[in-house]
Order: C-alpha cells, then structure tokens, then sequence
C-alpha cells in the first residue's frame, strides 16, 4: 500500500472525538497519525494501519 507523509486517511472505525479523517506524520514500521478532529496523535504498527484503512485521500497537486 503506497501511503506517504500529508496523506489524509479515512479509516473504518470513527476516533472517541467522532471525526474518521487522519494525517499521515511518519511512514515506516509503524504510522505515525494525527486527528483531524481533536489532534490526538498516536503510533501504530503497519500492519493494524492498513487493514483500519477505508480510503487515501491525496492532496491536489502530488503526483
């Protein structure tokens, strides 16, 4: 799954603050996201982000 650092990311579950959408900070073994809603932040392992993801949302003008 080709996910980068800025992507906004939609995920399946909704977070406690009830917004879905989540910025991508750090690509590797594990993600690095924040909330788009509240802020929070947190680190999750690769493999439990890809399978929480609904959709990748782009920003316009990135190849």
């Amino acid at each position: 799954m080709d996910i980068r650092v800025g992507d906004r990311l939609q995920l399946k579950k909704e977070h406690p603050c009830g917004s879905r959408e989540w910025e991508v900070l750090r690509v590797g073994m594990d993600f690095k996201l924040r909330c788009l809603g509240c802020g929070h932040e947190l680190m999750l392992p690769r493999s439990k982000a890809e399978k929480s993801i609904k959709k990748i949302i782009r920003t316009e003008g990135e190849a």
